[in-house]
């Protein structure tokens, strides 16, 4: 018997920033549980820069502003959960009111 590693999965998707001041510290900290919240390494992709998603320094210095298109790539074993939880988190204004 053999123990083959498992396959890892590429996942990829994107969202768009629908809230007024875009992707500033509360929705990235929110962004930065969910992302945390799984195993897989969870990449965001704007303007030629790729940051990881887990890192709240990271997806601030995107500057990503109301109407930008955030490209995902997760990859691992929950890959596919962890691209749709963000893109939901997304499409929920990242659970903040203004």
């Amino acid at each position: 018997m053999t123990n083959r590693p498992m396959k890892k999965e590429c996942v990829k998707g994107k969202f768009v920033i629908a809230n007024d001041r875009g992707l500033h510290t509360r929705p990235s900290t929110e962004l930065v549980k969910c992302a945390s919240s799984f195993k897989s390494k969870v990449l965001l992709f704007y303007h030629k820069q790729s940051v990881n998603a887990k890192s709240l320094l990271g997806i601030l210095m995107l500057a990503a502003s109301k109407g930008a298109r955030i490209g995902i790539e997760a990859e691992g074993e929950d890959a596919e959960e962890a691209v749709q939880s963000i893109i939901d988190l997304a499409k929920n204004n990242f659970y903040i009111k203004y």
